[in-house]
């Protein structure tokens, strides 16, 4: 009887295993790719101060969420064209977006360097942005940064 229990619960355990394995992850769709693509160049446009490239794509309503508070637009360039908060580097591991009709959230699990003033810090972040298709055109409506609890993954140098 114990051999037969143990025979089950193996084939069991065989047979999700290989199911597991034949799941396949569907590629991006069209909008999906362009979302995944935008985040990428905002990423490296915050990194740069790119303040011009960056209102091009907040929507002037648009809300943006911090350790240290939240606010519109207007302060958000501000604080990057000064250099309030310098997104040094953004280590991207996994980002993935899901589509509401024509809204996108996208969410990315990331180690961001930053310095604020003078400090540099690191720190593991799930941001979460928010992007609407308005005149076949992406903008970005949020931008929420929300801290892990786990260790920091990137060697900074």
């Amino acid at each position: 009887m114990k051999k037969t229990i143990f025979s089950v619960l193996l084939l069991t355990a065989a047979c999700q295993a290989i199911y597991a394995q034949s799941i396949s992850v569907a590629a991006p769709t069209k909008s999906e790719q362009e979302v995944l693509d935008l985040s990428k160049k905002k990423w490296r446009w915050m990194a740069d101060k790119n303040v011009d490239s960056l209102s091009q794509l907040f929507d002037a309503k648009a809300m943006f969420v911090h350790m240290g508070g939240s606010w519109g637009t207007e302060r958000e360039l501000a604080v990057i064209k000064s250099g309030g908060i310098h997104y040094k580097q953004a280590e991207v591991y996994s980002a993935s977006v899901k589509m509401i009709g024509n809204t996108a959230i996208l969410l990315n699990d990331i180690d961001l360097v930053a310095v604020l003033g003078t400090n540099e810090v690191v720190n593991p972040f799930m941001v979460t942005e928010v992007y609407v298709k308005e005149n076949g055109k992406w903008k970005m409506g949020s931008l929420t940064f929300s801290k892990l609890s786990r260790a920091v993954k990137l060697q900074v140098k």
